[in-house]
């Protein structure tokens, strides 16, 4: 969760989560869509796992699609 400079949670989340890549395994942290390292996009909820990459099949990093768009 997010916290303020002094360290004091601020009820919102962190903006440097909200740009992290994830890898195959994690925990997904928040529902929503998610695009991979290919382009492909899919829809998890939060605590899923991130699988491998839908197009290769191999492990691959992805990020929330709300940061993905142009």
């Amino acid at each position: 969760m997010g916290k303020d400079k002094r360290g004091i949670y601020d009820g919102g989340v962190d903006m440097e989560e909200d740009y992290r890549e994830y890898r195959t395994g994690q925990g997904v942290p928040a529902s929503g869509e998610y695009i991979c390292q290919s382009g492909k996009k899919a829809e998890f909820n939060e605590n899923d796992t991130f699988p491998v990459c839908p197009v290769s099949g191999e492990e691959t990093t992805w990020k929330h699609d709300k940061y993905e768009q142009s």
